[in-house]
């Protein structure tokens, strides 16, 4: 009998951690950004989005013309 032929619903052998304190806020609501941060937000995600590397114009003239 191989290890794969236990059934699924088997109850873990360990059970999950309880969820850190960290995890639960004591504020009933997060502080509002304000439009400052807003801004600086959106600029820094337009920052980091990848930008395709801008290409060197290629020549017409093949090696053997250039040199």
């Amino acid at each position: 009998m191989s290890s794969t032929d236990h059934s699924v619903d088997q109850t873990l052998a360990y059970p999950e951690p309880p969820a850190s304190p960290l995890w639960h806020r004591h504020s009933p609501k997060a502080r509002p950004l304000t439009d400052a941060q807003r801004q600086r937000n959106r600029e820094l995600l337009l920052l980091a989005q990848p930008h395709p590397r801008p290409r060197s114009p290629r020549t017409t003239e093949t090696l053997a013309e250039a040199s």
